[in-house]
């Protein structure tokens, strides 16, 4: 599969897939004109790249999965690990943002009571 066709089914532009190659996220396999060709397997994990960086993992983070991931089975125990310390990242996030939402709705409701007050 061709690049602009992974980053059609992907929604990744061709850059950033470049980018992704360069930073090892993926591995690509050349053709004998030296074009990339993507295997189908590819899309999954490129989609769970994705979401991995919208969860806020940093890159660096990525790249180490990343080569676990390609190392194969034998590092199931390493990413579960990571992904497991992540998601503990994220639910300190949302306890974060939680308390943010709640200075917030206070802020409003001062508000509420003010503007009440004047009418």
């Amino acid at each position: 599969m061709k690049i602009s066709e992974v980053s059609k089914l992907t929604g990744i532009s061709e850059y950033t897939l470049r980018y992704y190659e360069q930073k090892e996220l993926i591995r690509v396999n050349r053709d004998s004109f030296n074009r990339r060709e993507y295997e189908e397997n590819e899309i999954e994990w490129i989609l769970f790249i994705k979401k991995l960086k919208d969860t806020g993992m940093i890159l660096q983070e990525i790249a180490k999965y990343s080569s676990l991931r390609y190392d194969g089975d034998s590092t199931l125990i390493e990413r579960r690990e990571m992904l497991l310390k992540h998601k503990d990242n994220i639910k300190l996030e949302i306890l974060k943002w939680q308390k943010y939402l709640e200075n917030i709705n206070e802020k409003i409701e001062i508000y509420n009571k003010k503007i009440n007050d004047l009418i």
